[in-house]
């Protein structure tokens, strides 16, 4: 695949579940806290070109059928671990879209959003990579939107999991894994 210029204008980088509870709480991943830094880096350069910055986060209720069925209790509404780790929170003008599931289109409003600011480019960061990352690029992918997953800003429980996840998006998405360097340097060419 080769390398395209990104327009900020008709991008949005997509925080996932960068959450107290994936980084530190009830559902902690212990390789997240790697890529903080670099998806830092990535919000301050996005914001600097004028790229949108979306948050999707978890936000679930005790009836979520995810709760219910496939894992503990995590990132309960209202709680603070449903809050975005404070190195990476929020700015002005950021969007934070409250997510009940894995797909972060499902019953929320990311999609009405990226269509009202004219996105074509969606950037996937956060975790997990063979999870919620991977669910948001397939739905991000059959929308018609370019799919960028750095492969610096994501992650997952396992080395074997984050490779087979980017591979995955990768064949079936036509994703973009470059590093998120190599991606930043290509706004505004």
């Amino acid at each position: 695949m080769t390398t395209q210029a990104l327009k900020p204008s008709e991008t949005a980088v997509v925080v996932i579940d960068m959450l107290n509870d994936f980084i530190s709480g009830s559902l902690k991943v212990d390789r997240a806290e790697a890529i903080v830094p670099r998806i830092k880096s990535l919000l301050a350069a996005a914001r600097e070109a004028g790229a949108a910055v979306v948050y999707s986060c978890d936000a679930h209720s005790a009836d979520d059928h995810e709760i219910m069925v496939a894992w503990q209790p995590h990132a309960m509404a209202g709680t603070d671990g449903a809050q975005v780790i404070a190195e990476l929170a929020p700015a002005p003008g950021d969007h934070v879209s409250a997510k009940s599931t894995y797909s972060g289109f499902y019953k929320t409003d990311l999609q009405e959003y990226l269509q009202s600011k004219g996105i074509k480019t969606v950037v996937l960061t956060g975790v997990l990579t063979s999870c919620c990352i991977q669910y948001i690029a397939g739905e991000a992918f059959v929308r018609g939107y370019r799919v960028i997953v750095p492969e610096d800003c994501v992650e997952t429980f396992s080395q074997q999991e984050q490779d087979a996840a980017l591979e995955y998006v990768r064949f079936w998405y036509k994703a973009d894994t470059r590093p998120s360097q190599d991606m930043i340097r290509t706004w505004g060419e």
